[in-house]
């Protein structure tokens, strides 16, 4: 493999340190700006080189100890090494940048709001199980662009109770035998574990993905499960046995227990199940729905719509300032815990459409004042854009996971509406990822 000496002169969208040699670019894992190293050479692709670093000669100022030991092996955390503050100043460049470039939209953006503690933020870990070639049962992440296991022993972004369980869940498959999925043969059983945690309430729920519905073994597992670890209150089982990498299947039996947990989020409780999104992090999230609360200033005779709207709970914070929400969310799981959540709360004036929200909005005929739009990471559709445009709704208040894809879709508004505020939010610490709240307008006619 080919090895050149660099200097990072930027971060890339995916956090990676950006190299130029001669008229090449490379794209480099754990090398940060101003750092210079020699770079071996991986692959080529899309016209861009990647590499890492074999020997750095300038460390950046901003460099700090990882408290995570594989996190240059597992790829999931690429700013570990990066000092927090130094960590939110490239959240913010990057999406001054993303409107800048794509949107062509210089925009005021806000300082990237962050944590106190950026550490064991998350309320979700789902992790595969498989054999290593010694046939011992393994968990971990998979390291980037691979289906290699990094085994892990405890994430230190993932809630702490997650780790335990995971361990007790290897040892338990191992003692009774019950085979793990392997890729190559598409035989096996336990595919993924996924645990989801309650920050407010003492709810912890474990979903079991599996090539069957039922297999040998099954409530003795779950029984040793729970009386190891009496803090799981529900136990789900997902079947998935398509070769795909797609995590969650769409079959699911309750195991044990509801079925589903219960979060806290501004004074309302939501419930969630196996397969519904709900934000990753509790503690910031409060922080994103504050800054949509901020922008939208709604009154008692406006209509809202929530679109992409999962459980509901933008939609339902709204509510109390709203004549009416419309809620709009494809997936039937999530829809249905939406539809809970509002009788949970007492929330009459909420609407529950299960749709997709470009093709609900094209023939909606009611008034429309103010769309919250929360899309996936891929971002919106012209679908769904070109409606906000026809119906010419006032107020759009744009709730974004990916930069780019937000400057993308805001392009493709930017003839009609006009940015009036740009606020990232640290969503996702030690990683390259940042959420976004944007306010936009009817341009002046």
């Amino acid at each position: 493999m080919k090895i050149v000496r660099g200097k990072a002169i930027d971060l890339s969208s995916e956090g990676k340190g950006v190299v130029k040699n001669g008229k090449d670019i490379i794209f480099v894992d754990g090398l940060f700006p101003n750092e210079e190293a020699d770079i071996q050479i991986l692959y080529q692709r899309a016209g861009v080189y990647f590499g890492k670093v074999k020997k750095l000669y300038k460390l950046s100022e901003d460099r700090i100890q990882p408290r995570c030991k594989i996190c240059t092996s597992c790829g999931g955390c690429q700013y570990q090494q990066l000092d927090y503050q130094a960590q939110l100043k490239y959240k913010t460049k990057r999406v001054k940048e993303a409107l800048v470039r794509i949107a062509k939209v210089n925009a005021d953006v806000q300082p990237c709001i962050g944590m106190d503690n950026p550490y064991n933020y998350r309320n979700k870990i789902q992790v595969p199980f498989a054999k290593d070639r010694r046939g011992v049962v393994r968990f971990g992440f998979y390291k980037e662009n691979t289906h290699i296991i990094v085994p892990i022993k405890q994430c230190v972004i993932e809630d702490k109770r997650a780790a335990p369980i995971l361990w007790d869940i290897k040892l338990l498959l191992e003692k009774m035998n019950i085979p793990v999925y392997n890729e190559d043969s598409g035989k096996g059983i336990l595919r993924y574990v996924l645990i989801r945690t309650s920050y407010h309430y003492d709810e912890l729920m474990v979903v079991l993905v599996t090539t069957s519905l039922n297999f040998p073994g099954q409530r003795n597992f779950i029984n040793s499960l729970v009386k190891k670890h009496p803090e799981i209150t529900t136990v789900v089982g997902n079947v998935n046995s398509r070769k795909t990498n797609v995590v969650l299947g769409s079959r699911e039996k309750v195991l044990y227990g509801p079925g589903h947990i219960k979060e806290d989020i501004l004074g309302l409780t939501f419930e969630i199940s196996a397969s519904s999104f709900f934000q990753i992090n509790p503690i910031q999230v409060e922080k994103l729905y504050n800054a949509v609360l901020n922008l939208i200033d709604v009154s008692k005779n406006e209509t809202v719509l929530d679109a992409y709207s999962g459980v509901g709970t933008i939609g339902l914070i709204v509510a109390k300032n709203a004549r009416k929400v419309i809620s709009v969310e494809v997936n039937k799981s999530a829809h249905k815990n939406a539809v809970e959540n509002a009788k949970r709360n007492k929330i009459e004036n909420i609407e529950f459409i299960c749709d997709d929200a470009g093709e609900y909005i094209a023939k909606c005929d009611e008034q429309i004042d103010v769309v919250i739009m929360d899309p996936p990471r891929s971002g919106s559709d012209e679908k769904f854009l070109s409606a906000l445009i026809r119906k010419r709704i006032g107020k759009i208040v744009y709730v974004s996971c990916d930069p780019e894809t937000l400057a993308r879709d805001i392009k493709y508004l930017s003839d009609y509406y006009d940015v009036k505020y740009v606020q990232p939010i640290d969503m996702f610490p030690m990683t390259a990822h940042v959420e976004t709240v944007v306010g936009l307008c009817l341009c002046n006619d």
